[in-house]
């Protein structure tokens, strides 16, 4: 089974909310942010431009385990400097190949330099999950002949 829906489909379900720091914002903050939009991502822009994405894990692994101050500690001085984005055409297959290459979790999605949201790994398993429930009840309609009510 494949996993060809784009991901721009996954995000007009989702809904293209996005939270974003600037650098000069200080960890503590951002990760106040993160708590309270119960999210484990933030994007970090400057003027408009995506720059970077802060994660809990570079938290943990830039300031936590390095016994840093979150609070004297700049968002800029622990995210990488590469972004990895995807665009809306994407599939959820390639976004999780791409996930799994690069070992993250989240994906800003772009078009041109306009941010148009994020996708995590969970959006993109909910999506394999619902897409494989919808094939078992095809499946089950047409050898039973009558669809499998809901549990």
């Amino acid at each position: 089974m494949t996993h060809s829906i784009p991901i721009g489909e996954i995000l007009s379900q989702k809904g293209g909310a996005v939270w974003s720091v600037a650098p000069e914002t200080v960890v503590l903050d951002a990760i106040k942010m993160m708590a309270e939009k119960n999210v484990g991502a933030l994007l970090v822009t400057k003027d408009g431009k995506l720059v970077g994405v802060l994660s809990e894990r570079d938290y943990t692994r830039n300031v936590a385990l390095k016994g840093r101050s979150s609070k004297e500690t700049f968002v800029r001085e622990i995210i990488s400097g590469r972004v990895i984005t995807v665009s809306p055409d994407h599939t959820v297959e390639e976004c999780m190949r791409l996930m799994t290459e690069h070992r993250i979790r989240h994906l800003p999605v772009v078009a041109g330099n306009t941010i148009l949201g994020v996708i995590s790994i969970g959006d993109l398993v909910n999506s394999i999950i619902s897409s494989q429930n919808s094939a078992i009840q095809q499946l089950e309609t047409y050898i039973t002949g009558f669809p499998t009510l809901p549990a």
